[in-house]
């Protein structure tokens, strides 16, 4: 629980009557940015000045003040926190003079239509009181950290939904959660990322708060302080946009790598591949409403365009994200990418064969770009119980891996909490992230009842259409006008014939042979009038994950399970005694 988010959310308690609880975050958040900005403006705040006075063009002060400060912002505002207050009559004023005159890459106040909150909090009486609040808190970075700083925002925006019954799930992922995937994520690359002076891209279409972008950072630069790390990332929600842009004009990178929008119907790096992506998308939404504009893309940009393997259902859109962010990764001839999403289980096996998550699964396996799968405890997000799961991708695969996938159950390395925050009553502590990765690491050679490697093949099949004759009242199979006997629909059934059926090694390629086989074997002795029609074989990929680390535990003893019935049943026998030795 971060300290600083409860003092933040303190301050909000000044607003009570008139606001409602699940308004104080239009007010709370950007004065938490503001005061963040000041603080780091503060100590340049008179070169600034100067330097406003002698250059005119935006462009060039830019270029002056990245000269002196190192830093790609500024304000030219006569106005701070530290003055503010000064004038009393004029602080409404002098507020929105200092709002106006940031640099034009600090467009975040504009996301919470701040100035509206000022002439309300003015109109309440409550604007003087609110703002000496914040001037009493230094926000600067070598006073709050920027994890400290991000642990504050997510906490407070996690309370304001909390208090307006609202879900926190679009903003926040557990930052245990996000170790690990970054950890998973880098893991695979380590070596290279050690060396000296490397530049990397990192990509988040789901950005949120910009708690992955940070995390992620924070990994490569304790392992190689040396490295530069560009950070992209593109948010639909204007509050988690404004925080995670400001958050990366505070650390000093390009603020206009965030974008704002809807990555799904606006890619806002179109064409850009990147080194590494990460998300953690929504689970469970609606895309109906962009379905129309979804579709015409995957029409247009044809067969290698990001939505071309298929598309889920409109009622689930986080495959669509998988698709986009296996879009994005660094073609294998520059480098090659990999990505770590977290999802819950249903990309794993809905959809049937040529169903839309069906053929997005086959596109991923059939072009080997699945490394690993890892199943996370449950009970470990905010607002949801529900079990989840990280995914690898990586178009380079170590030669060791390739046509493999590792899926790893990591079910049971977590650690109780000591209060449950919503839903989430387990963390992934150091110790438990350290033996996930390590199992990651170890590949083949991992614990076999918490890691498993299969070939691709592995989760392909074959769905066969069964037929058997249509019966005239003679009882003789009615014919078509070519002689063929026709299909009684009634008794029309499919079957499920795995790739890797009676031990077939020939992957997709052994199709006939396969089918066949499995045919002769278990369906003919049983109906030995059936045939298969060929034109409707479909084929399909899933993902049995829990079938694979199923364990089998023995009935108890009938003799055990009766002896505790007969306990149970004398204390049954005493109770009611005792009941009528009452009356």
């Amino acid at each position: 629980m971060s300290t600083l988010g409860s003092f933040i959310w303190s301050i909000a308690d000044q607003l009570r009557g008139p606001y409602r609880p699940n308004q104080y975050g239009n007010v709370i958040l950007p004065l938490t940015i503001l005061r963040r900005l000041d603080c780091i403006l503060e100590p340049d705040r008179e070169t600034v000045r100067e330097l406003a006075r002698t250059f005119d063009n935006p462009n060039r002060l830019k270029i002056e003040v990245k000269k002196a400060t190192g830093r790609p912002f500024y304000n030219t505002s006569n106005y701070g926190f530290s003055n503010l207050l000064a004038d009393a009559d004029g602080l409404a004023d002098n507020l929105a003079d200092y709002l106006d005159r940031f640099s034009a890459d600090v467009d975040v106040f504009e996301y919470f239509d701040f100035k509206k909150e000022i002439l309300a909090l003015e109109k309440a009486g409550l604007l003087r009181e609110i703002i000496t609040s914040f001037k009493a808190i230094d926000l600067h970075p070598k006073v709050v950290s920027n994890a400290d700083m991000g642990d504050a925002f997510e906490y407070i925006i996690r309370k304001f939904n909390e208090a307006a019954n609202e879900t926190s799930g679009d903003h926040y992922t557990p930052r245990d959660a996000i170790r690990l995937l970054v950890d998973l994520l880098f893991a695979e690359k380590e070596a290279d990322l050690s060396e000296a002076g490397i530049v990397r891209t990192l990509y988040d279409p789901t950005a949120g708060t910009g708690g992955m972008l940070a995390l992620a950072e924070e990994h490569l630069l304790a392992q190689n302080p040396d490295a530069n790390l560009s950070l992209y990332g593109q948010e639909y929600n204007p509050q988690s946009y404004a925080i995670c842009k400001s958050d990366l004009l505070a650390k000093g990178h390009d603020a206009t790598n965030i974008a704002f929008g809807n990555t799904l119907t606006d890619d806002a790096f179109k064409g850009r591949k990147f080194d590494f992506c990460m998300s953690n998308p929504p689970y469970g939404v609606d895309w109906k409403q962009y379905a129309k504009k979804v579709t015409e893309e995957r029409d247009e940009a044809g067969p290698y365009g990001r939505f071309a393997p298929g598309l889920p259902a409109t009622s689930d859109g986080q495959m669509l994200f998988l698709l986009h962010l296996a879009h994005k990764m660094r073609a294998p001839k520059d480098g090659g990418g990999r990505v770590g999403i977290i999802m819950n289980g249903s990309p794993l096996f809905n959809g049937a064969a040529g169903s839309g998550p069906s053929e997005i699964r086959r596109w991923l396996l059939e072009n080997d770009l699945v490394e690993a799968i890892v199943a996370l405890p449950t009970n470990m997000f905010f607002n949801t119980g529900i079990a989840t799961y990280i995914w690898i991708l990586d178009n380079t695969k170590h030669p060791d891996a390739r046509g493999l996938v590792q899926i790893i159950d990591g079910t049971s390395f977590w650690t109780k909490m000591r209060k449950n925050l919503g839903s989430k009553g387990r963390e992934i502590s150091d110790t438990d992230r350290e033996k996930v990765v390590s199992l990651y690491v170890d590949f083949l050679d991992a614990d076999p009842d918490y890691s498993k490697v299969l070939s691709n093949d592995e989760f392909g099949y074959w769905t066969i259409t069964v037929e058997r004759p249509l019966l005239g009242e003679d009882g003789k199979p009615v014919v078509d006008r070519k002689g063929q006997r026709k299909p009684d629909p009634k008794k029309r059934d499919t079957e499920n014939v795995p790739f890797t059926y009676g031990g077939s090694t020939a992957g997709r390629a052994g199709k006939l042979d396969v089918i066949n086989a499995y045919f002769d074997a278990e369906v003919k002795p049983h109906v030995p009038d059936a045939w298969i029609d060929w034109a409707k074989v479909k084929t399909g990929y899933e993902i049995p994950f829990t079938r694979h680390f199923y364990r089998y535990v023995p009935p108890r003893p009938l003799a055990e399970i009766d002896a505790d019935l007969d306990k149970q049943i004398a204390k049954i026998l005493d109770l009611l005694r005792e009941v009528e030795g009452d009356r």
